[in-house]
């Protein structure tokens, strides 16, 4: 068995590991790499590690674009293997993956202006909506805990992993021809959720583990707030709207603007917040919300409970479904203030939060709420590390607004979450990979493991590959 890492070495994005096994190329996760625009469309253009056309399984841990986003794409440069994920997640990149070729097509567009008045030649999307559809047709779903064979020798089953709807921890049951036909037990983390989440379930323990490739997103971490923080979020809500402004909180469109739905209903109902016009200016989030209902299989007891005895859990009076672009404008007018608007995306790389921020910004009574992470070298990261001006849409924009951040609504578990949910799984795990990490962050995880556990713990380096 060999593993390369491909992609998520020494950063949190565009996740690709390739595992060769029995003369099988499975990758697990093919996303798309984010962060400076013109590094990311070099980096996204090209699989610089292997060729598409010798993959032969693809096993997607969730839908998020840094694990899924590039797969129109490889299907387009000629893998033609199977897809296996959830169904969930599946359900999930029908829009996201539709809507992330839609952005490329919108940037690209823009960009081409500006390469036409500096007499440089067009550049292309990395793929258009129609390649996203078509991959599509390569996805094969299974239930959580339903083994299934998916190469010779090599059987995969998935495990919830409370990260977001759908998510999974991919289990890998291989029979080494190589050892005497010995079978062993190879899990990805997939992102690992913190617990105790206010929709999702719990992630669930793995047992008796081999080998383990782990995410370290918040490795060296904590979060400030434990999950369930409802009542601090209301507070910093409730003295936002005070000031009489807006409320603009990024969001990711899929289960965190859920998630604040959820939340929002039970503080509006509760009275702990004035009841206020909501509005989701997201045409994904509003099209994931509708996902998230018909999949209560992924919900915890109380939602699960709530769903079918009382009402659905995302809808309140005063929310506001935002498709069309006139309606997102019609939200730039002072009028509409006080109010809460939830807009994607949530490191304000894409979509069309960073029109609100645009517009609004520079006015001291709004508000930018954060409610998520944000990577290196994005507009969302600028305006939370108190940048007095950052660039929008190439133009400076002074930020004036009330800058605020919650991280109880993170979807990661942190430096202590992380080691509880490694201790839980049981087995040897003799050896273990860490990716999807800023180098300081994976390398604080790997100290933190090594004084904990026996097993060889090594931090992911991008290219290499290990055998195993």
């Amino acid at each position: 068995m060999k593993l390369k890492f491909c992609g998520a070495a020494g950063t949190t994005t565009g996740s690709q590991h390739l595992l060769e096994v029995n003369g099988t190329r499975i990758l697990l996760d093919c996303g798309l790499y984010q962060g400076h625009r013109e590094e990311s469309y070099d980096v996204n253009c090209k699989f610089p590690h292997f060729d598409p056309k010798e993959i032969d399984v693809v096993i997607l841990s969730h839908a998020h674009i840094d694990h899924s986003g590039n797969l129109p794409n490889l299907c387009k440069q000629g893998f033609s293997g199977n897809i296996y994920t959830t169904f969930a997640t599946r359900d999930l990149c029908q829009v996201m993956l539709a809507d992330s070729a839609h952005i490329q097509e919108q940037d690209t567009e823009w960009l081409n202006k500006d390469r036409a008045k500096d007499g440089l030649p067009p550049v292309k999307p990395l793929y258009m909506q129609e390649d996203a559809e078509r991959c599509l047709r390569q996805f094969v779903t299974l239930g959580y805990e339903r083994p299934m064979p998916v190469a010779e020798g090599v059987t995969v089953t998935f495990y919830d992993a409370g990260h977001i709807l759908g998510a999974a921890q991919v289990l890998l049951e291989i029979i080494d021809k190589e050892d005497g036909g010995k079978k062993k037990r190879f899990l990805f983390s997939g992102d690992i959720g913190r617990g105790g989440n206010e929709i999702l379930r719990d992630p669930v323990v793995v047992r008796d583990v081999d080998f383990v490739l782990m995410e370290s997103t918040y490795g060296g971490r904590e979060h400030e707030l434990p999950t369930g923080a409802t009542d601090e979020f209301g507070k910093i809500l409730e003295a936002a709207l005070k000031r009489g402004g807006k409320v603009m909180i990024p969001a990711f469109a899929v289960e965190r603007t859920q998630q604040l739905l959820y939340i929002l209903n039970q503080l509006f109902h509760s009275g702990k917040v004035r009841q206020v016009p909501v509005y989701v200016d997201s045409p994904l989030a509003v099209n994931a919300t509708e996902i998230f209902r018909i999949h209560p299989e992924c919900f915890n007891e109380t939602v699960y409970r709530f769903l079918f005895e009382q009402r659905d859990p995302f809808i309140f009076e005063g929310l506001h479904l935002l498709r069309s672009v006139n309606d997102s404008k019609k939200l730039n007018d002072a009028n509409t203030a006080p109010c809460i608007i939830i807009s994607a995306s949530g490191m304000c790389e894409a979509g069309r939060i960073r029109h609100h921020l645009k517009n609004g910004l520079d006015d001291p009574r709004n508000t930018v709420l954060f409610v998520g992470y944000c990577a290196d070298n994005t507009l969302g990261r600028a305006i939370r590390d108190g940048r007095p001006q950052v660039n929008i849409f190439g133009k400076p924009v002074k930020v004036r607004a009330a800058i605020e951040t919650i991280d109880s609504f993170s979807g990661h578990a942190d430096h202590s979450e992380l080691l509880d949910w490694f201790h839980r799984m049981t087995g040897p795990k003799k050896r273990v990979w860490l990716v999807h990490g800023e180098p300081e962050r994976a390398n604080s995880l790997r100290e933190a493991l090594t004084t904990q556990h026996d097993g060889a713990v090594d931090v992911a380096v991008l290219g290499e590959t290990v055998e195993i």
